[in-house]
């Protein structure tokens, strides 16, 4: 049970690599978290949105701990070269990774 009310709700969504580092980061600052299964629009690869609700104050705390446990990254993502006799793919440098957070007010707060 928590003895604070929430106050936010933060959404994170981070690459499935670092979901585990995140869900570890979010613990030890006692906060709930749901973990939700997603994937993103561009690349198509698999994610986790991170839904966390947040007590007055905690908000720094846990884009910190975000921070921390997200990183980016450079892939590689094979692209047909355009006006090429045969079309040989040449890898383009993407950058991946991080965290996408979303912070919102929480107006009214049950459990039950």
């Amino acid at each position: 049970m928590q003895n604070t009310p929430i106050r936010y709700l933060m959404m994170a969504i981070v690459q499935e690599q670092d979901v585990d580092l995140a869900a570890r980061a979010l613990s030890t600052l006692n906060v709930p978290f749901i973990h939700l299964a997603s994937s993103g629009g561009f690349l198509g690869r698999r994610n986790a949105t991170l839904l966390v609700g947040l007590p007055e104050g905690m908000e720094a705390q846990a884009q910190v701990a975000l921070q921390k446990s997200c990183r980016q990254r450079v892939e590689y993502l094979a692209i047909p070269m355009e006006g090429s006799p045969m079309p040989l793919p040449t890898p383009v440098p993407i950058t991946v990774g991080g965290a996408t957070v979303f912070v919102l007010p929480v107006e009214r707060f049950e459990e039950f």
